[in-house]
C-alpha cells in the first residue's frame, strides 16, 4: 500500500502531527479509519473545506475509510477558534437542512460504496442527550483549565470575553473522538491547522481514556502568499453551490489567482500529476496565464462538471480575449448613480434612450445578472458590464 503522507506532504498539506514515525508506519501498513469534522453553520460548502474534501480523497484514495463527522451538536455552541465575536445560534431544524445540502455536495468528491466508502455521522446523535453530570465525570477531569487556556483557539477570545458556552468546545470535539473511536475504531482526525488544539484534545483523549494509540494530523491552512485566507471575494465566501458562486465566478475566481499562488493551490486543489505543475508553473511571465487557466478549469469541472466548466471558459474567453487578456476598462465619474448612466459615461452607448433600449431587449448583464430595469443602480464601485454577446468592460466608478 502506498503511503498516503508521502503524497500529502509532497503536494504541501501537512502543517503539524503527533507520533509522525507511528503514524506514518500505520498509513503505510493498514486501512485507517479517520474523520474530518463540518460545521453545517450554512447550506453550501465552500473553498475552505473544497481542501479538505480533496485531503478526504488522497486518504480514501491510498486505502483509507473516511469518516464524515457533521457538527450537527457542536453548531449549537460555536467554535471560537479564528473568531473575535461569539457565533450566533442555529436551530436544529436549520442543521439539518444544512446537513443535507452537504451530503449532495460530498457525494461529488467523496465514495460511499465499496470497501473503504465513506459514512456521514451527525455528532448531535450522541451530544444532545447527555447527561452533563455524567460527561464532566467521564470527560471533563481528563482536562485541565491552565493548559486550555492557553490553546491559540481560546487565545484571541480573552481579551474581549470567552463564554463557557465556548469553553466546552473543545471537551465535546476531543469527545467526538473518542465516539469515533469506540464505533468505528477511527484513529485519526485530520483538519486545518487552526483546529489543532482541539484535534490534539481528542487524540490525548483516546489515550488516557482507552491506553490506544490516537494521532492528530493538521493541513496547512489555503491562504495566500500574503497570509490572507483565501475564498473570499467582495462578494463574500467563493461557494461550491452555483446557485451562491456561479460556475462562471467560480473560474474567474481561480482564473485571477495571483502568479505567486498558482503552484500552491494546483498542488493542494487538484490532483494534478507534480511535475505537470511543475512544468505548468516554471515561468514567472505571461505563460503563467496559461497555467491559471488550468487551474480554473480543473477547479470549475471537479466543483460543476465538464460541461459548465466548458461554459465558463468559453465565456471567459468571449470576455477576456481568446489569449486571456485584461478587460478593457471605463473610468466614469464619482457621481454615476444609474446603469443606463455608466453605459453613457463609459461610451457603451450614445444616450440614454439608446442604453434603456439595450436593457428592455435583454442585452446589457452586470456579471452574471441580466438588467431588467432601466432604472437600476450601479451595484458597486467595480463592477464589469456585458452590452450583447461581444462587449465586456469593466466599469469603475470614480
Amino acid at each position: 500500500m502506498a503511503n498516503v503522507m508521502d503524497t500529502l506532504r509532497a503536494r504541501g498539506f501537512i502543517k503539524q502531527t503527533v507520533f509522525e514515525d507511528e503514524l506514518y508506519e500505520l498509513l503505510g501498513s493498514q486501512s485507517v479509519p479517520f474523520y474530518i469534522g463540518f460545521d453545517p453553520t450554512a447550506d453550501s460548502l465552500h473553498v475552505g473545506h473544497f481542501m479538505q474534501l480533496i485531503a478526504m480523497k488522497h486518504m480514501q484514495d491510498a486505502g483509507h475509510r473516511p469518516i464524515i463527522l457533521i457538527g450537527g451538536g457542536t453548531a449549537m455552541i460555536g467554535d471560537p477558534s479564528g473568531r473575535t465575536d461569539m457565533r450566533s445560534m442555529m436551530t436544529k431544524e436549520t442543521i439539518a437542512h444544512h446537513v443535507e445540502c452537504f451530503k449532495k455536495q460530498m457525494a461529488r468528491f467523496i465514495r460511499f460504496d465499496g470497501e473503504n466508502g465513506a459514512i456521514i455521522v451527525n455528532n448531535a446523535d450522541w451530544l444532545l442527550n447527555l447527561n452533563y453530570v455524567d460527561f464532566l465525570r467521564e470527560i471533563g477531569v481528563h482536562f485541565s483549565v491552565n493548559k486550555m487556556l492557553t490553546a491559540e483557539c481560546f487565545k484571541a477570545r480573552m481579551e474581549r470575553g470567552l463564554s463557557f458556552l465556548e469553553f466546552n468546545y473543545m471537551l465535546m470535539q476531543g469527545y467526538d473522538f473518542l465516539v469515533l473511536y469506540r464505533k468505528y475504531g477511527c484513529q485519526l482526525e485530520l483538519g486545518g491547522d487552526d483546529q489543532w488544539s482541539n484535534i490534539l484534545a481528542g487524540a490525548d483523549l483516546i489515550r488516557r481514556k482507552e491506553q490506544k494509540p490516537a494521532f492528530a494530523m493538521t493541513f496547512t491552512l489555503l491562504t495566500t502568499s500574503e497570509g490572507k485566507k483565501m475564498g473570499k471575494t467582495a462578494k463574500g465566501a467563493v461557494w461550491l453551490d452555483e446557485n451562491k458562486t456561479s460556475p462562471y465566478e467560480f473560474y474567474q475566481y481561480w482564473r485571477n489567482t495571483n502568479d505567486a499562488d498558482v503552484e500552491k493551490c494546483m498542488k493542494l486543489l487538484t490532483f494534478l500529476p507534480l511535475d505537470q505543475i511543475a512544468e505548468l508553473t516554471a515561468h514567472c511571465d505571461e505563460r503563467m496565464n496559461k497555467a491559471k487557466e488550468v487551474l480554473a478549469y480543473e477547479l470549475t469541472r471537479m466543483v460543476h462538471g465538464e460541461q459548465k466548466a466548458n461554459e465558463a471558459r468559453d465565456q471567459a474567453k468571449a470576455a477576456f480575449g481568446a489569449e486571456g487578456g485584461e478587460l478593457p476598462s471605463a473610468t466614469v465619474p464619482a457621481d454615476t448613480a444609474t446603469i443606463v448612466d455608466a453605459m453613457v459615461a463609459a461610451k457603451l452607448c450614445k444616450s440614454k434612450g439608446e442604453a434603456r433600449r439595450l436593457i428592455e431587449q435583454g442585452g446589457v448583464s452586470v456579471g452574471e445578472e441580466k438588467v431588467t430595469d432601466v432604472n437600476a443602480p450601479v451595484p458597486s464601485a467595480e463592477f464589469v458590464l456585458h452590452k450583447g454577446k461581444k462587449v465586456h468592460v469593466k466599469i469603475v466608478i470614480g
